[in-house]
């Protein structure tokens, strides 16, 4: 299967960010212009993902999004899995939002 993968202090300010984890997760923390589509949903919101623009696909560590971003590009997207995940994304210190009105951590 063909998962490329770029560390996340290396995703481009302006990239579609598609998050796969569960809403809890989500609701959580989670970058502020990420798109949230669960992994179980994938398949069925797929049209909701810009066909034309590359893809940056993160979950918790990078296992799910791994297996999203090799679904990607097997349908003959652009994408590409953020290393580590939203954990690494937190590390790097990328900004981070809530959906809960606490501060946002990685869930």
């Amino acid at each position: 299967m063909n998962v490329p993968e770029i560390d996340a202090n290396a995703v481009p300010d302006d990239a579609y960010l598609l998050d796969v984890r569960e809403h809890d997760e989500w609701r959580a923390g989670h970058a502020p212009t990420a798109t949230h589509i669960p992994l179980g949903e994938l398949q069925g919101r797929v049209e909701e993902v810009p066909a034309e623009a590359t893809v940056y696909v993160v979950c918790r560590v990078g296992g799910r999004s791994a297996q999203a971003t090799a679904w990607l590009n097997h349908i003959g997207r652009q994408a590409v899995n953020v290393g580590g995940g939203m954990q690494s994304w937190a590390a790097a210190g990328r900004a981070m939002s809530s959906e809960s009105g606490q501060d946002p951590f990685v869930a």
